[in-house]
């Protein structure tokens, strides 16, 4: 008995190849790069929307507390009449209310607040509030943060590592080598001293093991670095004259619009430093430099440097060129007055000996 052809399967429609018509997937793309532009433009006006009503429901409450000479127990019962009237709706917790309050004392100026903090998450404006009571520093950070999309983690960890007081601290001849404004941003771009606490180095450490460890937490170091800062390479070879150097890292700032090189000391500041500098800015202006590209700048990393020596250093150099310290624990870049009242690592480790010898195991 002869067998029976299987009839073939039809394709389902779903399945079935479709001739798309000229221009679609582009149309396609441009589409999805518009309504995703949307959708962020419209959640950040959601967000200033919210953060603005926050800073008006703060001042109408201190106005009112001024005025009638409410207590804080007004500040409850609004809390709860709100969330009564307003069911499901995440916000209005007497806790938040109070935090609007603040808020409201904190920044008096409608017009700073609808330019600066109204464009940072609420989250933000709540760990600005808790950590910092100058306003200059507490501005300083919040424009930041609009500036370079800090998260609220690197905010916090900006706050920590206390980047306000290091900013723009380095030693420099910039005035002298840079036209302005040229001169103010690149100052602005150098830190005094870096804080590299994410290493674990011992105090006595080679210039190779500080290279390889920043290498290695690359990501760390350019949030350390600063907003603009590219890594081009490491050891990056130039040849001069028939000779081979070597850069220790080389980057390149996409504000500044100029290549920086980094010199690795693990060791003091010494003059000499400063030459050697000197000659590797030239080599790549020469070599690397671009025609539209600012005058490169170098910064000199050390373990340690002494302001005076490093001032003389630099005075008469022809190249832009900063000289920063570094630092690889935070205790490290407290004042001394509030290091030394921290305990040591015996000091700790006989804390928390003692505590877990007292632990009921009951």
């Amino acid at each position: 008995m002869a067998k029976k052809k299987p009839t073939p399967k039809s394709t389902p429609p779903a399945k079935r190849a479709t001739v798309q018509p000229a221009g679609y997937v582009e149309l396609l793309d441009a589409l999805k790069i518009r309504i995703r532009s949307s959708q962020i433009r419209a959640a950040v006006a959601v967000h200033r929307e919210l953060v603005t009503l926050y800073w008006q429901i703060g001042r109408d409450i201190l106005t009112r507390q001024e005025a009638e000479g409410w207590g804080a127990k007004v500040i409850d019962r609004l809390g709860r009449d709100l969330q009564a009237e307003f069911p499901g709706v995440a916000g209005f917790s007497p806790r938040n209310l109070k935090y609007m309050r603040a808020f409201a004392e904190a920044w008096t100026d409608e017009a700073i607040v609808q330019r600066v903090v109204a464009q940072i998450p609420w989250g933000h404006n709540i760990t600005l509030l808790e950590t910092l009571k100058d306003r200059k520093e507490r501005e300083w950070y919040a424009l930041a943060t609009v500036e370079y999309g800090w998260s609220r983690p690197v905010l916090v960890h900006q706050i920590e590592t206390g980047a306000f007081a290091r900013q723009g601290k380095a030693i420099t001849n910039f005035e002298k080598t840079l036209p302005p404004p040229q001169s103010d941003l690149a100052r602005e771009a150098l830190k005094d001293p870096y804080t590299f606490d994410f290493l674990e180095l011992q105090t006595e450490h080679q210039e190779r093991e500080l290279e390889t460890g920043l290498l290695a937490h690359i990501r760390k170091f350019l949030l350390e670095l600063g907003a603009g800062f590219a890594f081009v390479g490491q050891q990056v070879h130039l040849e001069v004259g028939g000779q081979d150097f070597y850069l220790d890292l080389l980057f390149y700032h996409l504000k500044l619009r100029c290549y920086v090189v980094l010199d690795l000391k693990a060791k003091p500041f010494t003059p000499e430093f400063a030459g050697k500098m000197n000659f590797y800015l030239s080599a790549v202006d020469d070599l690397l430099r671009h025609p539209d590209d600012k005058p490169s700048i170098g910064i000199i990393l050390c373990k340690s440097r002494n302001e005076v020596v490093a001032e003389y250093a630099l005075r008469d150099l022809t190249k832009p060129v900063g000289v920063s310290s570094y630092v690889t624990k935070l205790v490290e870049t407290l004042p001394a007055a509030f290091r030394d009242q921290l305990p040591n690592a015996k000091q700790l480790r006989d804390a928390i000996k003692e505590a877990t010898s007292t632990i009921d195991p009951g």
